[in-house]
This record gives structure tokens, C-alpha cells and sequence, in this order.
């Protein structure tokens, strides 16, 4: 195989074919593509202005790489594997179209930079992507709630009936969880908008460049303030696939839900057929296979933030060739995480919640012990015994197969006298999501804050 013109001036041979094939990373980076040339399109214009290639000459790399990115867009683009990757594809077919002007594009800056400055632009664009997709589930769960304010189901701790609370309380939990994910990005983004372009290989170059235009004209923040740290920084990625997961894990704890409310024993929510399916043996199933795959995908996330984990941990300054394995798991965890924001956003659109099935279990599960404890520390009893005395009410309801609010006055004052009349209001189950008015409860007020508060948020994000 013949040399890569790269860098064969040093070798009588290419690599072997098998070799070849294996360090190739063209068929994936080339999905970054377009902010390579970009990044490119940056540097020539630098270069230009600092004299280092004349004006004309910047502009007609600017013009031949408008020129490539076309073709690749039109889809008649040759990529040649033994090019390697798409940085070395893409100035090749540059050189073809403007001549050697096309070999004066990689003046100043090596590989090692020019690959950290397109990776870090392609993550970013990706990372405002997961953040729309977020938010849209946000605004979902939001209206969600907002139709179901005076719904009530259990709330679970150890996924056994603890006490009652509004679906809406339930649902806005969720989209707390992912206008946190949307925050987190905010953090990572500030830290991937770094630019390594003038550390070159690795020791900075002796061209009189000037990165920070560059950066600036990216859209990026800062340039890093050591040449080896930033060619081998891969931080960014690393903290990307982190919140990657973390969204992942969000999306998870739902899917466990919704899959747990569709089983017929619960019943609690009703998934449209266009997030279903059936079984191939038994006629009467309805599988919900999304959210199972949805759960499951989320382990090939946490993998991908695993792997390049393992990647970096023995990397000695400054770029090994092993962190050509950064991107196969990020373009992988990037496809899954915007497929499943969307995929929930729509299920959750589309589903529709048995609110009557989910009242009715409030008063399988003794929801309202809690109340009857607190109604009798109203009266004057320590809370310790009246935890007891209400365990006492719970063991006698549950021998006579009843609710609280179905065992008799009698019955009751013969566990403790104080207890009255007035007892029935609080072993209301509505009145007990009323009485809930702490920050953050699930009380009706509470509930309307925290729909005022992440509509504020959702308009700030706009």
C-alpha cells in the first residue's frame, strides 16, 4: 500500500492492509465533517491576516472548502480510506480543487490540534441538541401536570405505598430531573468551548499565529493555557458522556415507571399502540418495548463514558494515538441520548393516564397512617406513641380487610380516647395532598409553584 501523503516522506512502504483497516477512522469522523471544515475555513482566514499566506490565498481555501463541504452534502464525495480520517480526506480533495494553495492550509497548526479544535466544536453543536430535546420534554411533563393538578395516586418509598400525592407532584419530579440535565450541559458547554488551535503537536508552533481570533470566530470562550494539556485534554468529551448518563439514567428511572404502571396489576397508565408492540405467541400482550429498550440503551451509555475512561487513564503526555477511540462512543452515546428525549417526549404525549385506577389504590396501601399519627400529636400525643398507636389502627384495619377511614369511631377510640368525629376530614385522601403546603410538597399551591417556576424557566431558555 502506497504512503499517506501526510506524512509518508519518511517511509519506503504504507502499513499493511489489515493495518490500514484497523487504524482507519474515516467511515465515523466523518460525521464531523462539517465543523472541520469550519475550523479550517478559521484557521486560513488567520492565516491570512497575519501574513503568513497572503489575503488572496486564505480566500481561496475558504472557497475550496465551501466547495468540498458541498460535495459531501450532495453526496458526491469520494472518501478514500487510505487517507485515514476526514481532516486528511477533506485537505486532499481541497488540493485537488485549488492546486498547492490547498497544501498551505495545514501551516501552523498539526493534527493533534486541528482534530481537538473540530471534536470539540462537533460535541458542543451535539450538547445544544441534548439540551432542545431536554427541554421539550420539560415543557411536556409541565402540561402534563398542569392537567392533572387534583389527580392522586401513592407515592412510593422501597416502591411499597407510602402516602398520597398529586400525579402532577409526580411528573414535575421528572422534569426537575431533566432541567437539571439541561443546566449540567450549561456547565460542560463552557469547558468544551476551549480552543486547542496554536499548540500544534504539542510544544506550540513558531508561526506568529493568533489562536484567540480563532476561537472567537467559532463561537468558543477561551484557548487553553498549556500546548500538551490541550492537545491531549479530553476532558470535555469525558464530562459530556457523564451528563450523557446522567440523562440516560433519568430517562431510565421513568421507563421503570411507565413499564410498572402499564402492567394490568397496576394499571395506572395506557400506552398508545404507536409505542407498543405485541407478542408473537400471545394475542392479548401489549409490550412496552420502548421504554425497555429505552432502560437498556441506557447501559451502552454509561459504557461509552466507562471506555473512554478506561482510555485516558494511562495516557502519557501528550497525544497517543489510542485517543482516536474518543469519538466511536460518543457518536454512539449521542445518537441514543436525542433518540430517546424525543421517543419519551412522544410517549408521554401520546399515552393516557388511568387517574381512576390510581385513586383507587390510595386506599389499598393505608395511605393516610401518616395522617391519623399527626391528627393525634394535634391532640396532644408525643409522635413516637402516636406512630404507635396508629400501627395498632393499621394491624386492626388491615385483620378486618378495610381502610382507616372505614373502621368506626368506636373502633378507633378504643386505640385512644382523643381521637374524635373530626378524625374522618384528615383520613381524607385529597385533604392529606392539601395539607401539604411545605416548599416542594405536594400540595396544590406547591404544585402551582412549580409550574410557574419552570414555565419562568422554560421562557428563559426560549
Amino acid at each position: 500500500m502506497s504512503t499517506n501523503q501526510s506524512w509518508g516522506g519518511r517511509f519506503a512502504e504504507g502499513p499493511r492492509e489489515a493495518v490500514a483497516a484497523y487504524t482507519d477512522s474515516q467511515t465515523y469522523d466523518r460525521a464531523l465533517y462539517a465543523q472541520d471544515i469550519r475550523a479550517s475555513q478559521a484557521h486560513a482566514r488567520m492565516l491570512g491576516r497575519q501574513g503568513i499566506i497572503t489575503p488572496q490565498e486564505a480566500e481561496t481555501l475558504v472557497r475550496g472548502l465551501n466547495a468540498v463541504r458541498k460535495e459531501i452534502e450532495d453526496g458526491t464525495f469520494d472518501w478514500q480510506p487510505a487517507l485515514e480520517d476526514v481532516h486528511m480526506n477533506i485537505e486532499a480533495r481541497l488540493t485537488e480543487l485549488v492546486g498547492d494553495t490547498g497544501k498551505k492550509l495545514h501551516t501552523g497548526r498539526s493534527r493533534n490540534d486541528q482534530v481537538g479544535l473540530t471534536f470539540r466544536l462537533f460535541v458542543n453543536d451535539r450538547l445544544a441538541d441534548w439540551q432542545k430535546a431536554a427541554a421539550h420534554l420539560v415543557a411536556t411533563l409541565v402540561r402534563l401536570a398542569d392537567g392533572h393538578q387534583a389527580d392522586i395516586l401513592p407515592g412510593c418509598t422501597h416502591l411499597q405505598p407510602a402516602q398520597p400525592v398529586s400525579l402532577a407532584h409526580h411528573l414535575l419530579a421528572y422534569a426537575w430531573m431533566f432541567a437539571r440535565d439541561v443546566e449540567r450541559l450549561d456547565d460542560v458547554r463552557k469547558r468544551v468551548r476551549v480552543s486547542p488551535l496554536g499548540c500544534a503537536a504539542l510544544a506550540g508552533t513558531t508561526y506568529p499565529l493568533d489562536p484567540e481570533s480563532v476561537a472567537r470566530e467559532v463561537g468558543f470562550e477561551a484557548i487553553y493555557g498549556n500546548s500538551m494539556d490541550g492537545v491531549s485534554d479530553r476532558d470535555f468529551v469525558l464530562e459530556a458522556l457523564f451528563a450523557a448518563s446522567c440523562i440516560m439514567a433519568h430517562l431510565s428511572r421513568l421507563c421503570e415507571e411507565i413499564i410498572l404502571w402499564a402492567n394490568p396489576a397496576f394499571g395506572f397508565v395506557s400506552l398508545s399502540d404507536g409505542y407498543s408492540t405485541g407478542s408473537s405467541i400471545m394475542p392479548q400482550k401489549k409490550n412496552p418495548d420502548v421504554a425497555e429498550l429505552m432502560r437498556g440503551k441506557t447501559g451502552r451509555v454509561y459504557g461509552a463514558l466507562m471506555g473512554l475512561l478506561t482510555t485516558v487513564k494511562g495516557l502519557p503526555l501528550t497525544y497517543n494515538r489510542d485517543l482516536q477511540e474518543d469519538k466511536e462512543g460518543f457518536l454512539d452515546a449521542d445518537r441514543t441520548v436525542e433518540a430517546s428525549l424525543s421517543l419519551m417526549a412522544g410517549m408521554l404525549e401520546e399515552a393516557s393516564f388511568r387517574t381512576d385506577r390510581m385513586r383507587a389504590a390510595c386506599a389499598r396501601g393505608f395511605l393516610n397512617a401518616t395522617e391519623l399519627a399527626d391528627y393525634l400529636v394535634g391532640k396532644g400525643l408525643p409522635f413516637r406513641e402516636a406512630h404507635h398507636v396508629t400501627g395498632h389502627a393499621v394491624a386492626l384495619a388491615e385483620k378486618e380487610g378495610k381502610g382507616l377511614e372505614d373502621l368506626s369511631l368506636e373502633q378507633l377510640r378504643t386505640l385512644d380516647a382523643r381521637i374524635d368525629e373530626d378524625v374522618y376530614a384528615v383520613l381524607d385522601y385529597d385533604a392529606a395532598v392539601r395539607r401539604r403546603e411545605t416548599p416542594a410538597g405536594t400540595g396544590p399551591k406547591s404544585v402551582a409553584r412549580q409550574l410557574e417556576q419552570l414555565r419562568q424557566w422554560l421562557a428563559g431558555r426560549d
